[in-house]
């Protein structure tokens, strides 16, 4: 059986300055964003429309505050609303954790739009440029999880060759590492999928439809293996809460994407 390192969460320490590794991978997720994005706007159909490396950076810089406040708020929101009621100033205490994908989902969309809707772009065309570029940011923040030891996985069976005790559960159970599922399924292999769907000009919409129908389904698959939030765990149908909100990531996904299909010229590529 194995067990978690417990590694040092903080990667370097310069006097009253420490750098975190959870930072550090938040680094890697917004530097591996602006070199794949930069490849993106190189493919003739960005290219032909004015895209530069200039708005690769400004995507970036809008990216980055979404991510931020709808990750923050969509925690604030879906996971623990009665304690952020009771305590309101701890909303602002980022430093203490505390982030939604889905929440953060929904503000990169927000800061996407407000950025295409400013430089007079396609909103969905704006979509389609960065959404093969996000998989590797969920795969590096997945390290992130891991290194720190949270986000551990159910309680799994004893024989299972890589099932894995996390100190921090408070038990001694082994459990599933879900982070590094979560790495390889809605991190590694969305992007590889994504990227290679996204190599031919596809119709306004498809391939953001493809990311959001992807994530959703990879997730609620890794959300059975995952240890939900305390009292999210068992909601309608036995689903957990993530289950609950990748539902209509699944649903809209697939009917952007059929939308973006029936819209687009005949003989553009599907």
């Amino acid at each position: 059986m194995l067990v978690h390192p417990q590694f040092n969460p903080v990667a370097l320490q310069i006097g009253p300055v420490a750098i975190h590794w959870y930072g550090l991978t938040y680094l890697v997720a917004f530097g591996l964003f602006l070199w794949l994005a930069s490849l993106r706007v190189q493919r003739p159909h960005f290219a032909q429309s004015g895209w530069t490396r200039r708005d690769v950076e400004d995507l970036l810089f809008y990216g980055v505050l979404g991510v931020v406040l709808g990750g923050r708020l969509g925690f604030v929101l879906f996971y623990n609303f009665e304690h952020y009621i009771k305590n309101p100033l701890e909303v602002f205490a980022v430093w203490k954790g505390g982030m939604s994908f889905h929440g953060g989902l929904l503000g990169v969309g927000a800061a996407m739009a407000v950025f295409a809707r400013t430089r007079k772009r396609g909103v969905l065309q704006t979509f389609d440029l960065i959404a093969p570029c996000v998989p590797t940011g969920l795969a590096s923040g997945r390290i992130g999880n891991f290194i720190n030891g949270e986000l551990y996985g159910r309680v799994a069976d004893p024989s299972l060759p890589w099932a894995m005790v996390f100190p921090q559960s408070g038990s001694a159970e082994p459990r599933h590492p879900s982070q590094l599922y979560q790495f390889g399924l809605e991190g590694m292999l969305l992007f590889v999928l994504l990227w290679l769907y996204a190599r031919k000009e596809r119709a306004p919409g498809q391939v953001t439809g493809a990311f959001i129908f992807g994530y959703g389904v990879c997730r609620f698959v890794v959300e059975y293996f995952r240890q939900p939030d305390k009292g999210l765990e068992n909601l309608a149908l036995g689903w957990s809460m993530g289950q609950w909100l990748c539902v209509p990531m699944i649903v809209g996904g697939a009917a952007l994407w059929l939308w973006a299909a029936r819209k687009a010229p005949k003989g553009a590529a599907a």
